[in-house]
């Protein structure tokens, strides 16, 4: 856990958050500011700050986030669709420093939004 870092607070239990998902290795919880129906923040407990910081040694953490999505899409009822978008560094628009996946659907999405 990094002690500064928002998510790994929220993962603590420090930060309340509407949590739809946990396991082991995984928690997902919706967003405060949603860009659709659903949509569902998707973090590995393990801190990684971004994708450029995936490597061997934690890349099983992303894999388990998305063994996550497929089982929170199938209980948020996404069954004809959804996306998955990562946002990587500051000028990627990542606001949060630690890996995280938005899983966005509840409503046919357009094709421009990314």
């Amino acid at each position: 856990m990094a002690d500064n870092c928002l998510f790994c607070r929220i993962i603590a239990g420090e930060i309340p958050s509407n949590k739809v998902y946990e396991d082991e290795h995984v928690f997902a919880f919706r967003d405060i500011n949603p860009q659709a129906p659903v949509h569902i923040l998707v973090v590995p407990k393990e801190h990684i700050a971004c994708a450029a910081d995936i490597n061997a040694d934690n890349s099983v953490a992303v894999a388990r986030c998305f063994e996550a999505i497929a089982k929170i899409a199938k209980a948020e009822g996404l069954d004809t669709g959804y996306r998955v978008i990562n946002n990587c560094g500051e000028d990627g628009g990542q606001t949060v420093m630690h890996l995280h996946f938005h899983l966005l659907g509840g409503e046919k999405l357009s094709e421009k939004m990314l």
